[in-house]
This record gives C-alpha cells, sequence and structure tokens, in this order.
C-alpha cells in the first residue's frame, strides 16, 4: 500500500482537488479563543494549505512542516508568509516553548505518535493546545447514495485486511492514542457533517489523492459519476479532538 510519499508524487492534484474543511471548524475554534492574531502555530503535515490558508487567514503566525518536496514548495508559493519546514514530523527539530498551538491536519494517521507528542509537547508554551482533526469521505449516518454503493462495491473487492489503524471516525480510539503519555488532556471534541457536490473530473482528483485507491477504482468511481447524470453529492464527516497541553 502506498506511504504518505504518494501525495508528493501527485501533488499538482492534491493541490486543486482536497476541499476545504468546513467553516464551522474555523468557527469553533474562534468560539474557543485559539485563533486570534498573533498566535504562534506549528503544523505538521501541512500538504498544499488546505488547513495552513485558513490559519493565515485568522493572523496567525504559522510554520508548517511537510515531508513531500513537492507540496511544500506549492504551500511555500501559495502562502509566502509561512515558515515552510521540509521534513517529517518526527525528524524536525521544534524548538522549545515556541507556539501557542499545534496543528495536524488530516495526517495524524501517518505519525508516529509515540515520538510526535512528546516534541510537540516541548514545542508548546505551558497551556498550549494541539488540534487534530481529519475528514472521512463518506458519512455513515447520511442516505446512501447510488455513488456511495458504487463505492463500496469497489472497496469490497480489495484483496487482504483494511488500511491498519484506527478509522477515521473512531474518534474514541484517536483520544485514546493522543492523551496516552500523559502530554496532553482533552479539552474539546466534536464532529462537523458537510456536503459537497463533484462532477466527474473532481472525483477522479480527488479519488486519485486517496493513498490506498488504483488507479483502475479511480476510473471506476469517475465512471459511476457519468453514469449518474455527471454530479454527485457527497456527505462527509469531520472530527475534531482539541488538547491542552499538561
Amino acid at each position: 500500500m502506498p506511504g504518505p510519499g504518494h501525495f508528493d508524487a501527485h501533488a499538482d492534484v492534491y493541490e486543486r482537488a482536497r476541499p476545504p474543511y468546513p467553516p464551522a471548524l474555523w468557527e469553533r475554534l474562534r468560539e474557543l479563543g485559539l485563533l486570534a492574531p498573533g498566535v504562534r502555530v506549528v503544523e505538521l503535515g501541512a500538504g498544499t494549505g488546505q488547513a495552513t490558508g485558513p490559519l493565515v487567514d485568522a493572523g496567525t503566525v504559522v510554520t508548517a512542516v511537510e515531508p513531500g518536496p513537492a507540496l511544500a514548495e506549492r504551500l511555500a508559493r501559495r502562502l509566502p508568509s509561512v515558515t515552510v519546514v521540509v521534513g517529517t514530523a518526527e525528524e524536525v527539530p521544534l524548538p522549545a516553548a515556541a507556539f501557542d498551538l499545534a496543528v495536524v491536519a488530516t495526517a495524524v494517521h501517518w505519525l508516529d505518535l509515540g515520538v510526535v507528542l512528546p516534541a510537540v509537547h516541548r514545542a508548546l508554551v505551558p497551556g498550549g493546545h494541539l488540534l487534530v482533526w481529519r475528514t472521512a469521505f463518506g458519512d455513515p449516518d447520511a442516505p446512501v447514495t447510488a455513488f456511495r454503493r458504487t463505492v463500496a462495491e469497489i472497496t469490497a473487492r480489495r484483496p487482504g485486511p483494511p488500511r491498519p489503524g484506527p478509522g477515521e471516525l473512531d474518534t474514541e480510539e484517536w483520544v485514546r492514542r493522543l492523551t496516552a503519555g500523559d502530554h496532553f488532556a482533552v479539552r474539546h471534541v466534536e464532529h462537523f457533517r458537510w456536503s459537497v457536490e463533484l462532477d466527474a473530473g473532481q472525483v477522479r482528483d480527488l479519488f486519485t489523492t486517496f493513498s490506498d485507491w488504483t488507479s483502475a477504482e479511480v476510473d471506476e468511481a469517475a465512471a459511476a459519476v457519468r453514469a449518474l447524470g455527471g454530479r454527485v453529492l457527497e456527505h462527509y464527516v469531520t472530527p475534531l479532538v482539541v488538547l491542552r497541553a499538561v
């Protein structure tokens, strides 16, 4: 199965295809008092800046850590005010007590938390926060659409076990892992449900960025969109976990 390098190989597609996070998530972070001008943020696994852009728009000062050089180059070009560091979250040395906030957006499943959590704790000021969220591309509580039935049929044909680790919506297990080691305590947990309409080209691009989808599977998903009239309404979920350094 491809690793995180899959995203760097598809940097152009990733930049245009990944949808923004729901506005309600950013509103909640503002309500919690976490986003304000001058807040110092380190973002781990920043990609091409789907989370970085709104952080900059909120007035925060962002250092973005991204292991993929092609992704990092696009991020630096798109957001020149951001300090971009090429490297993994496990390898990049973070200065002590230098940040008020750490953000991991749709990247936590790639991290060695036994290494990253202590490093992030040291990098945060006392009482600083770690924000973790990711998007589940498919809402199990939404009505099952014809397109989602096709997606389920495609993934059901895959040989072998699914990708190891907790699922996108196994929030309880993610909370357990993120609080292991007594570096962080939970402050807030919330799931944001949202929808987006996509055409066949957008589905092709988006599904190409999924590390566990083959090109043949992507072609089949795009063909399903065309067969269903050319556009589909997708229902997604973004779980947010807000943790305070202890």
